[in-house]
């Protein structure tokens, strides 16, 4: 039996934003435009699949009493290197993204997927789950932040074509909630359907 239904289904049956509900600051916050959710669920991901890998070797010989703690120690690690990356190669994502970088840490769907998946299962398995969740949880941002951005000002990746301002409230945090509201539905709906 193939392991890729553990990208599929972390992409659509455990989609992090519209069905897990999880990581909404993040999702709310970066969202302006498409090219801030795409960066930012990247980011979300990269962290995400090297932390699942090194939480599954560990976790054999990590103790229940400090189990989480050391999976909160792997995970600050690898936003921290990150974090030094972005600083080093891409500064401007840096600075756009600035606050939501290290929030990563205690983002819940890392944590989540570290204790409810990586240490039960086998690198492969938990690299393959990290990269489809990271991929629903950048695909989810990426949608929103092109809608919020249309709506917002006319635009999908900076290239404005429709004239106009747009309506400022998109880009602002009530945008936010209708957006992913919305979206929200619309997904479950399908899924429904399925």
């Amino acid at each position: 039996m193939s392991k890729w239904h553990f990208v599929t289904d972390g992409f659509i049956k455990n989609n992090p934003t519209f069905v897990l509900v999880l990581g909404m600051c993040p999702t709310l916050a970066t969202t302006t435009s498409a090219m801030n959710g795409l960066e930012m669920g990247l980011a979300t991901m990269f962290v995400l699949i090297l932390s699942n890998i090194v939480i599954s070797l560990i976790a054999p010989v990590v103790p229940d009493k400090v189990r989480i703690p050391v999976y909160i120690t792997v995970i600050a690690t690898f936003v921290t290197v990150l974090q030094l990356l972005m600083q080093a190669f891409t500064p401007a994502v840096y600075e756009t993204l600035g606050l939501f970088i290290p929030l990563i840490v205690v983002n819940c769907i890392v944590l989540g997927r570290a204790e409810g998946f990586a240490n039960k299962h086998g690198v492969v398995e938990s690299a393959l789950d990290g990269l489809g969740v990271g991929l629903g949880f950048t695909a989810s941002l990426t949608v929103i932040g092109i809608v919020r951005e249309i709506l917002g000002s006319g635009a999908v990746f900076g290239w404005k074509f429709i004239p106009g301002d747009g309506i400022l409230a998109f880009v602002m945090a009530p945008g936010a909630f209708l957006v992913l509201g919305f979206l929200m539905v619309l997904f479950n709906k399908y899924l429904a359907k399925k």
